[in-house]
């Protein structure tokens, strides 16, 4: 599979293109006449850019069984993220951790063709959790949790890809209210404020407010868009202390 992206940039001169005639490339670049705006020439380059040959071939992999009584649309839900080049330019442009955290405590990284969101570790020599691209950049995420995520995440019993990205929305929004307050966090005062949906695991977990005690406004009505951007977040030995306990146990 080979793809391409558009730029367009405005030519220095239009006698020179006219000496050209037309002419699709010149020798220093790819270059492509695809017309004029009023009397101004745009040029457009075109590259072309390759997928390693090891990320194609994993199109033609068996699907991992064992999770039909996972939902549908969460068990066939494959990832932009299995593009190695998509991560890394999303990386580029978002941040995910927090100010003065060590950069190698963990390790962004692709999903294979045939990984989703629900899947788990299955003999994996690393040690890893999936998170979604919306996690950091609308609901401003960070790595790694603080003490408060991972209680409530351990209390619900669910990975951070099995809570509804507008329940991380609530959390995140509690957080930011009780600094503004100068109150003590804690998992259970949150949750205090909300019944999840639906009682059995097999899709998203939603928090829903108990009626008479709804503080908070939901992000989005309709939280769109955000199933397909999941990726790998690979636990490295300097960064086990964040995320498992001294016996072992994972924090959430």
């Amino acid at each position: 599979m080979s793809s391409s992206s558009d730029r367009f940039s405005l030519s220095d001169s239009g006698s020179q293109r006219s000496r050209h005639n037309g002419s699709s490339r010149d020798d220093s670049s790819d270059r492509e006449e695809v017309g004029s705006v009023g009397r101004i020439p745009v040029e457009r380059i075109v590259e072309i850019r390759e997928d390693p040959p090891e990320e194609l071939a994993e199109s033609n992999w068996p699907a991992k069984t064992g999770y039909e009584w996972v939902a549908a649309d969460v068990r066939t839900q494959r990832s932009l993220f299995r593009w190695s080049h998509l991560l890394k330019l999303w990386l580029n442009c978002t941040p995910i951790f927090e100010k003065g955290v060590r950069r190698d405590i963990i390790a962004p990284e692709r999903v294979t063709t045939v990984e989703c969101a629900c899947h788990g570790r299955e003999g994996a020599a690393e040690e890893f959790f999936y998170m979604y691209m919306c996690h950091f950049s609308q609901l401003h995420v960070r790595l790694p949790f603080d003490e408060f995520t991972m209680g409530v995440l351990r209390l619900l019993n669910v990975a951070p890809t099995q809570l509804h990205p507008n329940s991380w929305a609530y959390l995140q929004a509690f957080k930011l209210l009780c600094m503004v307050l100068y109150l003590e966090l804690s998992p259970r005062a949150f949750l205090y404020f909300f019944v999840t949906r639906p009682k059995s695991p097999i899709t998203w977990l939603s928090l829903i407010s108990r009626p008479g005690l709804n503080k908070l406004e939901a992000f989005t009505q309709s939280f769109k868009h955000f199933k397909d951007g999941f990726f790998k977040v690979v636990v490295k030995s300097v960064g086990r202390s964040h995320f498992y306990t001294v016996d072992g146990n994972t924090k959430f």
